[in-house]
């Protein structure tokens, strides 16, 4: 039960993180326009890179080592501070770094700055301890306040495109301090650190092993944001920024269980229950996928009418952005529940790493040529065959270890349920007129028949989800 409860959580939390850019998407269409809307997706992937740099892994790598040693505070305390220390460091470099950077660029320099405060929150970014000691009611509470507050500064300050460095600075500042007000929940788990007793150079290795696949994974989350701004217009880049918008949140909910698991697969995989670790796998894998298939093909059905209702007549292009890109939202919650649940808390880094960076190769061998024919949709194919690699190559790696068959057993559920719900709404869509009611009801409608029709095709999750609520 604890486990359901943390996922309900971090899936919370990571829909919040992104809940502020999106609830205020529609709004924003309309003010800053797609050159707006572009210049702050441009500017903000070229900053993502010094902020990965800087974080060196830390994230993962830190989330795992905290629930290792979870159980002895002095451990604790001693992990803590070596890994907060050593990241401040490395941030501390990748400021360095950018300032270089933006005494050698003559365009956006006002937007790059404002886009430097989130680099610099990125040091006070704690939420791998308490995901790591499974708190994550503490993120989400934490935070809560500083979001409303972003909310009502952005509707209040944010009037027309003269204000898009204002409204960066905002985002960036709701990050810092969002950030700050997780430090005094530290106290319950650890105590003052011996300065003397620190090694920050013996997570430095492990951190960096984990930080080369993350090199790989923005390859194909950020690049292509890059490429495009750079190769076609930095319209384009926006209109490939707000598909992604859409598709991040859903995956934030399809993708919490890994936070979630990692500690709890890592923890009992260093006690020695192996057996419970693939036990744990085949659970998780099954879950996501009951939740991945409508969500990638309910967003196909309504983007449609979604996008223009959503971002406005201006920003049509995002619809066969979302419709193609919609496909990773099964691809990433599958590689998730094998990579981030299965082979990273099981130590198989090396494994993991191949098949980023197989994803990485494939994204930028493909990516110039489709962005140069096709542009957006170029980029949006590029990160389909990507995750496609990255999840084809993790399934033969797990092959001799776990059963495929059955990682797969409800997929023949699942997928004709989806497909079903599919034909309905977007037959639905094409006769409703466009209005949030319609949409409303096509969302309840596709809800109520993929839920049918894994009762009628006796889905095991619907069978453990009656279990759970007896109990």
């Amino acid at each position: 039960m604890q486990v359901v409860k943390n996922y309900l959580y971090n899936a919370f939390y990571q829909v919040f993180i992104l809940l502020v850019p999106l609830i205020t998407t529609p709004y924003l269409s309309r003010v800053l326009g797609p050159t707006g809307v572009g210049i702050n997706a441009y500017t903000n992937s070229v900053i993502q890179y010094f902020i990965l740099f800087g974080s060196i892994g830390v994230g993962l790598y830190g989330n795992r080592q905290v629930a290792y040693v979870r159980r002895n505070r002095q451990e604790l305390t001693k992990t803590f501070y070596e890994i907060f220390f050593m990241r401040l460091l490395t941030i501390s470099l990748a400021m360095l770094a950018f300032f270089v950077f933006l005494s050698l660029t003559n365009h956006y320099q006002t937007y790059y700055l404002a886009q430097s405060v989130s680099l610099i929150a990125v040091i006070f970014d704690i939420s791998w301890f308490f995901m790591g000691v499974e708190n994550f009611a503490v993120t989400v509470l934490k935070n809560l306040v500083v979001k409303i507050a972003t909310l009502i500064s952005i509707f209040a300050f944010v009037k027309n495109e003269s204000d898009l460095g204002l409204y960066i600075l905002i985002l960036s500042l709701s990050l810092l301090l969002g950030n700050l007000t997780l430090f005094p929940s530290l106290k319950k788990y650890i105590g003052r650190p011996v300065l003397h007793q620190l090694n920050l150079s013996r997570h430095l290795l492990p951190s960096l092993k984990l930080f080369v696949p993350q090199i790989a994974t923005q390859v194909y989350l950020v690049v292509n944001k890059t490429m495009l701004g750079s190769m076609t217009s930095v319209q384009a880049a926006g209109y490939f920024d707000q598909s992604d918008k859409i598709i991040k949140v859903v995956l934030a909910v399809v993708t919490a269980t890994g936070t979630v698991m990692l500690p709890h697969v890592a923890s009992a995989f260093a006690r020695g229950e192996h057996e419970r670790t693939r036990e744990y796998l085949y659970e998780s894998f099954s879950f996501v996928s009951a939740i991945a298939f409508p969500m990638f093909f309910g967003i196909m059905a309504v983007a449609p009418k979604f996008v223009p209702l959503f971002f406005t007549g201006r920003f049509r292009a995002v619809i066969p952005l979302m419709t193609i890109e919609a496909i990773v939202i099964l691809l990433i919650a599958w590689s998730n529940a094998i990579g981030t649940q299965y082979l990273l808390p099981t130590n198989q880094t090396k494994s993991y790493t191949e098949s980023v960076f197989l994803g990485a190769i494939v994204n930028i061998a493909i990516n110039i040529p489709l962005i140069t024919v096709w542009g957006a949709t170029g980029a949006a194919v590029a990160t389909v065959l990507s995750e496609t690699t990255v999840t084809a190559y993790q399934l033969w790696v797990v092959r001799k270890q776990v059963s495929i068959s059955k990682l797969l057993v409800d997929t023949s559920k699942y997928f004709p349920a989806g497909l079903i719900m599919f034909a309905i709404v977007n037959l639905l869509d094409r006769k409703l007129s466009a209005s949030w009611g319609a949409l409303a009801l096509e969302v309840i409608t596709g809800a109520f028949i993929y839920a049918l029709m894994l009762i009628v095709l006796r889905a095991n999750i619907v069978k453990k989800a009656i279990r759970l609520v007896r109990h």
